[in-house]
């Protein structure tokens, strides 16, 4: 009685094992699948901060403050001849 006691018990740890084998398999592809969502997005964030950074570096140029000055204010170089519509 002793033995078949001792084969049911281990019988169970081994079919709860074998389910939270299972369980773990699963879980690692969801892990795997959004690691590599995440390394996507580092990709475009890293690249995205290249671009912000060239930009950074654009806004300190005299072309960029010309482009400003001549968009938003409406200024012109001392050159430049202003033709209007009527």
């Amino acid at each position: 009685m002793g033995m078949l006691l001792v084969a049911v018990v281990v019988f169970m740890l081994l079919i709860v094992v074998a389910v939270k084998c299972v369980e773990l398999r699963q879980k690692q592809g969801i892990y795997l699948a959004r690691e590599a969502q995440l390394q996507e997005q580092i990709a475009l964030q890293e690249v995205r901060s290249e671009e912000i950074e060239e930009f950074r570096k654009y806004t300190k140029t005299k072309k960029f403050a010309e482009e400003v000055a001549k968009d938003k204010l409406g200024l012109v170089n001392e050159d430049e001849i202003i033709f209007k519509e009527e």
